[in-house]
């Protein structure tokens, strides 16, 4: 979108991304964007999170010590940006950028942690009726044993507080704590190669934006033994609830597109229940769109295991 703004207005872009965003677009910013390309000039402005020395999750820590790295690899000049920085630090780091840009480059402003503070509070809500926690509660009591792969953010970690509630292990659970988006083709691999398991998908509305060709590629395969259920509350809430457009979006009709020969959207319990007890006895694979409000527990905890823990568990299980 950035380079399509560039070339329709000639003017420079800015895109505001989390440091975990780095990954997605190195491929446009060696292939479309570089010099030795079309030169289109870009500025980023990227959240660093898990910086060396600060605490952060497992999932951030390596991408925290490459973040700067990885931009100084693409050719990307960086600038840090502190709480100690000055603006006269900064327009002297604009004024340096300004001269890469006309060049067609590219260039990083890398923020701190808890360097940008924005005092309006703003609380995204949507209509429907059903928590995600209690969405995962219903699911942990159908599936029984059988395998789970849940998606990053607050959905593995409210399946794995739902495990601890129920005195259950954590083996049967894979929580894709990082990686967004994945999950789906994850669950995939597992159930292509587990075919006498039924395995299922907690997935996101935001993650299975993230990458919708995922669905393609499980449609195409069709594994009788999947199951992908995909709680949609609309938002990006872990990182605060900025909406989606999954809101106006006919996931069940996509799904079935891509080659899902079963999909279905619920937004009660007794529907959920219902669909839930079809899936586990179909021989087929099937799509579940489970409609969710906005909002967690403020005491919801994190994963007390380690990723490596909760892998080796559950490959063990499987």
């Amino acid at each position: 979108m950035a380079a399509g703004y560039h070339l329709a207005t000639g003017k420079v872009p800015v895109v505001y991304m989390q440091n975990s965003g780095e990954g997605n677009i190195i491929n446009p910013l060696a292939s479309l964007l570089n010099d030795k390309v079309y030169a289109i000039p870009m500025i980023f402005i990227i959240g660093w999170r898990g910086e060396p020395g600060i605490h952060d999750e497992p999932q951030h820590i390596y991408q925290g010590e490459v973040t700067v790295k990885l931009m100084e690899d693409m050719d990307v000049k960086t600038f840090i940006i502190g709480k100690e920085t000055t603006k006269d630090e900064l327009k002297a780091a604009m004024e340096d950028f300004l001269a890469l840009l006309k060049n067609g480059k590219q260039v990083a402003f890398i923020v701190r942690k808890g360097v940008l503070e924005n005092s309006e509070k703003v609380v995204y809500k949507n209509d429907n009726t059903m928590t995600r926690e209690e969405i995962i509660q219903h699911i942990v009591q159908v599936t029984g044993e059988d395998p789970i792969v849940s998606t990053t953010g607050k959905a593995s970690r409210e399946l794995f507080e739902t495990r601890v509630a129920n005195g259950q292990s954590h083996q049967y659970d894979f929580l894709t704590v990082g990686s967004m988006g994945h999950s789906s083709s994850i669950a995939l691999g597992v159930a292509l190669n587990k075919p006498d398991r039924k395995i299922w998908c907690i997935d996101g509305d935001g993650a299975v934006l993230m990458h919708m060709g995922s669905m393609a590629v499980i449609g195409a395969n069709a594994p009788k033994n999947l199951v992908h259920i995909v709680i949609n509350n609309g938002a990006h809430e872990t990182v605060g609830g900025m909406p989606t457009v999954a809101s106006n979006m006919d996931i069940v009709a996509i799904a079935k597109a891509c080659g899902y020969p079963n999909a279905i959207s619920v937004s009660s319990f007794a529907q959920l229940d219902r669909v839930l007890n079809e899936a586990k006895s179909r021989n087929e694979l099937s799509l579940i769109e489970v409609k969710c409000s906005i909002g967690a527990r403020a005491d919801l905890g994190r994963t007390t295991t380690t990723a490596i823990e909760n892998k080796e568990n559950f490959k063990g299980f499987l």
